[in-house]
């Protein structure tokens, strides 16, 4: 309309807005016709509207600031009772309004006072890792259960899943060291039997046979005890070329092999193939079936 009372033709103000000559001229007859009401959008086929503004704020309120007696959130069905309105209108509010009470989120905001300077330490290692030194992240998986189910697993057919047995019976664990190697993403891997500083003292030692003499070696972990205890201090002391860099508290998704790991874990979730029943013991084959699962990974076991 204000392109029009500026004295510009139909098909320039078409031209000039990008939209249909119709288009122009219905709204100019509209407004011609009954001024300001006109341009007010017209009231559309169908059963009138039923539920209101208010009763969708009624809901959303509702939603978020209150709770069922006899549940811990609620549900479709519940709200509907509640407002009086039907169960598919309460679902559809929720849609439109992204509300999902029956889902939680979990989060940890770390409380380390030196936060920022390890975060940018950590940062910097990969923006700009240092001349003549490897940077690896490492990180520990422990308590790696293998368990086997008590029958047989019977395999999936038309019209049926795949069924297994309730219980199984638990054939020993095992703790996973692993080293991310940021520039290539090679995974060196260490398994043993138990988590401990010894374990970790030996995974070091791996470490340093693997990776050239001539190379300084950065190590970005977390600070779980077995880290920083006074043998693994000793012999960092006597091996010059290995620093450590720790990551803040309760933020491990700071460091790379824990997303790697994370993946892994998904990858071979569930319904992997059990083992054969067996007797309750240590599983013997537990590192080379690892192993199996991520082909980037090498294991060396203890005897």
């Amino acid at each position: 309309m204000l392109e029009c009372a500026e004295g510009h033709s139909i098909m320039e103000v078409s031209r000039r807005l990008r939209i249909a000559p119709d288009t122009v001229r219905t709204w100019r007859r509209r407004f011609l016709e009954h001024g300001l009401d006109g341009l007010c959008d017209e009231p559309r086929p169908g059963v009138p509207r039923k539920i209101t503004d208010a009763d969708v704020e009624r809901v959303i309120v509702k939603t978020l600031e209150e709770t069922p007696k006899n549940a811990t959130h609620w549900s479709t069905r519940s709200m509907a009772a509640a407002t009086g309105m039907s169960q598919s209108a309460i679902s559809r509010i929720w849609r439109a309004f992204a509300l999902a009470p029956h889902r939680t989120q979990t989060f940890k905001l770390s409380t380390d006072p030196l936060f920022i300077d390890k975060v940018r330490d950590v940062v910097g290692l990969y923006l700009d890792p240092p001349e003549k030194a490897l940077v690896l992240c490492v990180d520990e998986k422990s308590q790696i259960q293998a368990l086997d189910r008590s029958q047989s697993v019977l395999p999936m057919m038309p019209g049926v899943p795949e069924r297994r047995s309730h219980d199984y019976v638990r054939a020993g664990t095992a703790t996973l060291f692993a080293a991310l190697e940021v520039a290539t993403g090679t995974v060196i891997g260490s398994l043993h039997r138990q988590h401990r500083a010894v374990e970790f003292k030996k995974f070091l030692a791996r470490l340093d046979k693997e990776v050239p003499a001539d190379l300084g070696v950065h190590l970005i972990l977390d600070n779980y005890a077995t880290h920083k205890t006074p043998d693994v201090k000793k012999w960092l002391l006597a091996h010059p070329r290995f620093h450590l860099h720790f990551t803040p508290t309760s933020s491990s998704w700071l460091n790379l092999v824990a997303v790697v790991r994370r993946t892994h874990a998904e990858e071979a979730q569930a319904r992997r193939p059990p083992l054969r029943p067996g007797p309750r013991t240590r599983h013997p084959g537990l590192a080379r079936r690892l192993e199996r699962a991520t082909p980037t990974v090498h294991l060396d076991e203890d005897s």
